[in-house]
């Protein structure tokens, strides 16, 4: 069995395929920005990153698919994720299985209650926003500093510097800490050097 960064260093070889979806209005789109500019601007590596977004403003269906390699990236959509990262049930329910046979499944378990696979990790990414920002809409930013975390995708000191390019004007600070939490999840769930698995 690999654990989830020896799968996502492997992949990396050739081409990683990151999906992150949930509901309009969660900060899916923007995070998908920060993670491909953090690999492309600030990792060296390539990346190419595409949305798209339900009808509504808000509560609507929206993913963010994020390719990352270090070749040349010949398509730029998610064919069958290495990663996904569902923010509400609904993203859970209608992609889970679109992940490859080896690849990891991570929800927020504040807002999804059916996990679909043995393989999903739940971490309650909104409780940890609440409690560390006292905003909800910084989920995004916890759960994206848990998933770099957990599969060393990029290196944290990219995705701060895309964090910091990309935010609003003067949530640099909250955005950090959230950021933050989601690296300290991470090393938390990973314990004494022991990682994760997702099969």
């Amino acid at each position: 069995m690999d654990t989830v960064r020896q799968a996502a260093r492997r992949a990396l070889e050739d081409r990683l395929e990151i999906r992150l979806a949930g509901e309009g209005g969660q900060g899916m789109i923007l995070a998908g920005v920060i993670l491909a500019e953090a690999a492309a601007i600030h990792d060296g590596l390539n990346a190419v990153q595409t949305q798209s977004y339900g009808p509504e403003a808000r509560g609507g269906a929206s993913r963010s698919e994020v390719i990352i390699a270090r070749g040349e990236i010949d398509y730029p959509k998610v064919m069958a994720a290495d990663l996904l990262l569902c923010m509400s049930q609904e993203a859970c329910d209608k992609f889970y299985t679109q992940v490859k046979e080896d690849g990891c499944i991570i929800v927020d378990s504040t807002q999804v209650s059916r996990l679909p696979s043995h393989r999903a990790i739940a971490v309650p990414f909104t409780q940890i926003a609440q409690e560390t920002t006292g905003r909800r809409i910084t989920a995004s930013m916890v759960a994206l500093g848990f998933l770099c975390g957990l599969t060393g995708v990029v290196s944290k000191q990219a995705l701060e510097k895309a964090v910091c390019d990309r935010v609003p004007a003067g949530t640099e600070e909250m955005n950090l800490k959230a950021l933050a939490a989601g690296f300290a999840e991470a090393e938390r769930l990973r314990g004494n050097g022991s990682e994760p698995v997702c099969t």
